[in-house]
Parts: structure tokens; C-alpha cells; sequence
């Protein structure tokens, strides 16, 4: 179950934002080179995640044992950014600052700047490999408590170094790890029977969703799947 925050809005006192403060909020950040496409694919995961399945939250970004959300689609992040303010992991107020050369919102996401970032990302097919050495890293920890989930895009998929991390993963049955691929139909290459037929057939467990319905998500995030990695293909409208 997700943590809860006692975050506010710009209103003081007023209730934390929720999903349908989210456009607002994305609206705040004015820097040019927004690609606001890829930022838009990824929100309606992301709130999910963040607001009913992920184990973390702004008191807790340094616990041992909390979950690890990587966000590999890093070159579209003004949702990213909305839905960690929203859940209080830094102040709404700094969202107009993003792309500014003193703001720590940059156009890809700083771990070192950015409360509640695990990894700094852009560059594609970087996500999924390093989602990979962390779950690796927590079992040998004996930290089986914690999930380790990444969000990918599926133009990421032209790049070889997520096919391995693919293949590697399923013949570990990393269980713990999860990753939540945003079709929108802007890859390069494909697969016959679709992206969840290529996890498949390296052994994880799959679901493939409505990337717009709250409901599929949160079923499909919290599917059982034993022994495998799990990925789910959140399939959204496709890139104009």
C-alpha cells in the first residue's frame, strides 16, 4: 500500500493536490522543451503508482527498505515532477521553476536534485538495466520486502540494452522487479503478438492495460506473479 503524505497546496491548509489537480500543475512548468507527449503518456501510470502501490514517500525517500520507482522515459518529466510535488516530495511552488538554470527540475531528472528520484535519466535504455543491478542488489541484501519498479517507453525497445536486461531478468526470476511500459506507438521496431509477447517469452509475467483506466492499472500493478518479473503494458493513445 502506498504511503500517504501530510503534503499541502499552495493554499496553505488547503488538502494535498490529487489526480485531478495534475494538468494544473503540469500547466506551472513553462520551460520550452517540454515533450509534452511524453510527458502526458506516462501520467495516469504514475499517479497510480504513487498514490495506491508504491512504498515510499517524502519521509521516507532514504529508508533501506522503502520501494524504488526509476523513471527510464526521463526526456518528458513535467508529469514525474506533478505527481512528486502532489504527493509533497517537494513544494508545488517550485514547479514554476522548471527548466530555469538555477532550478533543480531540470528537462531530465537529477537524483541529486530532485526529492525522490532514484536515478538521473534521458538518455533511452538506461532504466531497465540499472532497475535490473537494484533488484539484484536488494536481494542480495536480503531486502525482499522491497519492489523495484521502472517506467519505460516503448521507443526504448530499439535500444539492445534493454533485451538483455530483459532476458537476464526472467532467467533470474527477479520476482521483486516490475516494469510498466507506455505504449504509444512510437517505436521503431516491434514484436509479432505485441511488446508483452517479448517478456513473455523470456519468462515474466504480463499484463497489457488500458494506460488511461485507473482501475486496470492498479489490478495489473498488483497482479501475483511468483518467482517471475511482472511488466505491464499501459497502452495510451499514440504519439501525434
Amino acid at each position: 500500500m502506498a504511503m500517504t503524505s501530510d503534503a499541502t497546496s499552495t493554499l496553505g491548509s488547503a488538502p494535498a493536490p490529487g489526480r485531478d489537480d495534475l494538468p494544473h500543475l503540469i500547466s506551472l512548468m513553462t520551460g520550452d522543451e517540454k515533450h509534452t507527449p511524453a510527458a502526458t503518456s506516462t501520467l495516469d501510470a504514475l499517479w497510480v503508482l504513487y498514490d495506491r502501490v508504491l512504498n515510499v514517500g517524502p519521509d521516507t525517500v532514504d529508508a533501506q527498505d522503502r520501494d524504488r520507482f526509476l523513471l527510464s522515459k526521463g526526456h518528458g518529466p513535467m508529469a514525474y515532477y506533478a505527481v512528486l510535488a502532489a504527493k509533497g516530495f517537494f513544494p508545488v511552488e517550485l514547479l514554476s521553476s522548471f527548466g530555469a538554470y538555477d532550478s533543480p527540475l531540470g528537462h531530465h531528472p537529477d537524483r541529486l536534485l530532485v526529492p525522490g528520484a532514484e536515478i538521473g535519466s534521458g538518455s533511452l535504455g538506461h532504466g531497465l538495466p540499472l532497475a535490473v543491478g537494484t533488484a539484484l542488489g536488494l536481494r542480495a541484501q536480503g531486502l525482499d520486502s522491497s519492489a523495484v519498479w521502472v517506467l519505460i517507453g516503448d521507443a526504448e525497445f530499439d535500444e539492445g540494452s534493454n533485451h538483455e536486461a530483459v532476458a537476464f531478468a526472467g532467467a533470474y526470476g527477479l520476482e521483486r522487479l516490475h516494469a510498466v511500459v507506455i505504449d504509444n506507438s512510437s517505436a521503431t521496431h516491434g514484436w509479432n503478438g505485441g511488446i508483452a509477447a517479448r517478456f513473455a517469452g523470456e519468462g515474466w509475467s504480463t499484463a497489457t492495460v488500458d494506460g488511461r483506466d485507473h482501475e486496470e492499472l492498479y489490478r495489473a500493478f498488483t497482479a501475483p506473479h511468483p518467482g517471475r518479473p511482472h511488466v505491464v503494458v499501459a497502452r495510451v493513445e499514440p504519439k501525434n
